[in-house]
């Protein structure tokens, strides 16, 4: 058995250069980009009663574009639409910074209202 080894002529010369469309491509996951909107989401909605559900995410990528669909809790009373703004705006920062890719729709859908009762507030029926 004969071992190779590079000679020193190759180690002086420069390294091949790829032109870029020829390099490859990085095909990151439906599930990967879930999970990092599903945890933007988690960043957006803040602290939430104990009882209640994570936030989660689906995601269809498309030639790089991805659609969102997230699902969270929110606490209430609260301004329902303004929550909602605040997770697609932060949902869309997120996953073009961190996996590149364009987000042109998130769908936000509260699956649940916690009731938070304030000091001095009776566990009841809210009318």
């Amino acid at each position: 058995m004969t071992a190779v080894s590079a000679g020193a002529g190759e180690l002086d010369r420069p390294p091949t250069v790829v032109p870029p469309g020829e390099r490859g491509a990085t095909r990151i996951a439906d599930r990967v980009v879930a999970k990092v909107a599903s945890q933007a989401a988690r960043e957006a909605v803040g602290t939430l009663p104990p009882d209640a559900g994570r936030p989660s995410a689906t995601v269809v990528v498309h030639h790089e574009v991805a659609h969102v669909r997230v699902h969270v809790e929110l606490d209430y009373p609260c301004d329902v639409g303004a929550r909602c703004r605040q997770v697609r705006r932060h949902v869309v920062e997120r996953v073009g910074v961190l996996v590149g890719m364009q987000v042109p729709e998130v769908v936000v859908q509260v699956e649940r209202l916690h009731l938070v009762t304030g000091p001095g507030q009776g566990q009841g029926r809210t009318r």
